[in-house]
């Protein structure tokens, strides 16, 4: 069963369990699928790769991640944690990302292969680890990585 089948019945299994929090998460996921369907020049009846299903997964895990931290900022504990609960369901269908020590080490060989590299063309080498660890590391855990690697 595709990731995309995946949503559309976890919407009536969140249904049939009463739980509010999964049946938002998954009628928004099923919506973001829809506009990514509609944006991309299908039709919204026809179903998303995993791998696009993923990458809008992620993409609004994302935005959970970025809301947490505006809400914390701003006091807000109660929105806080309504927003940490939907990002719980969400990172069931994400893959386990890499830790940090397994990210330190892609980048030092991704180094030692490319030599020494002038600081100033770090944009180029941060966009050449990416490629590498798309889809397995946190971007900004790469960043950090990185910025060590070159201080």
């Amino acid at each position: 069963m595709s990731l995309h089948e995946d949503i559309k019945n976890g919407i009536k299994d969140a249904m049939k369990a009463k739980d509010a929090v999964r049946l938002e998460v998954m009628r928004g996921l099923s919506t973001a699928f829809m506009n990514e369907l509609v944006a991309t020049g299908h039709t919204p009846q026809e179903m998303l790769s995993d791998e696009d299903c993923l990458k809008v997964i992620t993409r609004t895990a994302k935005q959970r991640k970025d809301a947490i931290e505006q809400f914390l900022a701003g006091g807000r504990q109660d929105l806080a944690d309504e927003d940490t609960a939907q990002l719980k369901v969400l990172e069931v269908y994400l893959p386990k990302l890499m830790e940090k020590d397994e990210v330190v080490k892609v980048v030092k060989e991704i180094l030692a292969k490319s030599g020494a590299i002038d600081p100033t063309k770090k944009g180029m080498f941060m966009k050449e680890v990416m490629m590498e660890l798309k889809g397995k590391a946190d971007g900004a855990m790469v960043k950090i990585v990185v910025d060590e690697v070159f201080v």
